[in-house]
């Protein structure tokens, strides 16, 4: 309704001006048509042909116009929630995309995405938005091995050959004490922990984590570290050995590998701020993240759409998935820590938003669970990123939202003085809870069918 009418006032704009600017060139265009002795019926025609190419201009540069708008409208009529970043936008380094989900008759999805400031040249460090590839690609992993007794749930050990690697033979978190694949992805989702990433880095290695998500369209990537652990790119491009066992026997085992050429950097301006602490000792000079892991937020936004809504997608641009790993990932990704029995996790420590920046990482509350966010967060160095799918089964409302701001007043990294409280969550927050409004007044022609999305999370998988 609402661009409908935009349409009418556009329209009888156009018309008004036509008329006025007709009436006005005209005067002219027959002064100069007379001075070359062309008809009268000529001069209209050519009068006609020009104010039309006018509007046709006009009209072809309003086509044309940015996706962003719409959010940026969202942002700027909401001052008092996003006065800080309306103040200096620039500074805070936003991108934004945000997908608007219809469902048609039998439930299938189309998708209307608008963006804002979206650059994938522009670098931000991804943190842990980097385990949600990972997770999946775990799983595709497993399911092409495609072993007699292997899948998510087999116990696992890891080895070390370098005293730089670390082995795990056992996990506490677990209820048998052992480590699995499954039991990696489900720490990921609940409280993003960064050795359950690297244990998933370990098995996939190097070349198969990246070139599984560029054989897929996702080529904005650069996966080529673990996380917290201060390792060089060479020991980075090397795999611990790993294998699964049934009881005591093998059912596989890869062994440690290196891959020796290294992925290029293809961006140009990755050095950012004007100092870090290396050891304690603060080096004034731009830090460096040539060797750091690299996904543009189209590329984060683009798994969760192939992750989601996977039928949307061709064959080969789909994650190799069984229907029991899809409601496995979505379980675990929509989870409140103090749901989870295995592992168990302090509810005072890991409150329900720990892991959910749009629209309640700024609060600790208990949540009802009515909204439910399938996301993986990241932050790190004073970026903050949520790429999450929000569906809300009371009001019958689902969209895909993917942002990252960058709040480092003092431009050091490494000394834990970011403005995520003051600054970072309320505008993730805010932002998630603009766009959940926006959405709850939103027409849709048909209810979606959001079943596959409910689970019982008082039992464990």
């Amino acid at each position: 309704m609402e661009n409908a009418l935009n349409s009418m006032k556009f329209v009888i704009i156009v018309i008004f001006f036509y008329l006025f600017l007709n009436l006005i060139w005209n005067k002219k265009v027959n002064k100069i048509m007379a001075f070359f002795n062309f008809s009268g019926f000529i001069a209209r025609a050519v009068s006609t042909i020009i104010i039309a190419s006018f509007f046709l201009l006009g009209q072809q540069s309003k086509s044309n116009e940015p996706d962003y708008n719409l959010i940026w409208e969202l942002i700027s009529s909401n001052e008092n929630c996003f006065k800080d970043y309306l103040a200096n936008p620039e500074k805070f380094e936003v991108q934004i995309i945000y997908t608007q989900i219809n469902r048609d008759e039998k439930n299938f999805p189309s998708f209307r995405t608008f963006t804002y400031d979206l650059d994938a040249a522009k670098y931000f460090y991804p943190a842990s938005t980097v385990k949600l590839p990972a997770a999946i690609l775990s799983l595709e992993k497993i399911n092409e091995l495609n072993l007699d007794g292997l899948n998510k749930f087999t116990h696992l050990r890891i080895d070390s050959v370098h005293s730089w690697q670390t082995a795990a033979t056992t996990d506490p978190t677990s209820e048998n004490g052992l480590p699995s694949i499954a039991q990696y992805i489900k720490k990921i989702f609940l409280v993003s922990d960064n050795d359950a990433y690297n244990r998933l880095y370990e098995f996939l290695g190097q070349q198969y984590l990246n070139e599984k998500l560029w054989h897929k369209g996702l080529t904005d990537c650069r996966l080529v570290s673990r996380l917290s652990i201060s390792l060089t790119p060479e020991q980075n491009a090397c795999t611990n050995p790993i294998s699964f066992y049934d009881g005591e026997e093998v059912i596989y085992s890869q062994p440690m590998v290196c891959r020796e050429e290294q992925y290029p950097n293809k961006l140009s301006k990755i050095k950012r701020g004007i100092g870090f602490y290396r050891n304690d000792s603060l080096i004034n000079e731009p830090k460096d993240f040539s060797n750091s892991n690299y996904i543009s937020l189209q590329n984060l936004h683009g798994i969760l759409e192939r992750l989601f809504f996977p039928e949307a997608f061709d064959k080969q641009e789909r994650f190799n998935l069984t229907d029991e790993d899809y409601k496995f990932i979505y379980k675990y990704m929509a989870m409140f820590p103090r749901e989870s029995e295995y592992p168990k996790y302090n509810s005072s420590e890991y409150w329900d938003s720990y892991v959910k920046f749009f629209m309640f990482g700024d609060k600790k509350d208990s949540l009802s669970g009515e909204i439910r966010i399938f996301n993986k967060v990241g932050d790190a160095y004073g970026y903050l990123i949520d790429n999450a799918y929000v569906v809300d089964f009371k009001n019958n409302i689902e969209f895909l939202l993917s942002a990252v701001i960058y709040v480092n007043e003092n431009q050091i990294f490494n000394d834990d003085k970011y403005e995520y409280d003051q600054i970072g969550f309320p505008f993730l927050s805010n932002l998630g809870r603009v766009i959940y409004v926006y959405e709850l007044k939103r027409e849709r022609k048909n209810i979606p069918d959001l079943s596959n999305s409910k689970f019982d999370y008082s039992s464990e998988d």
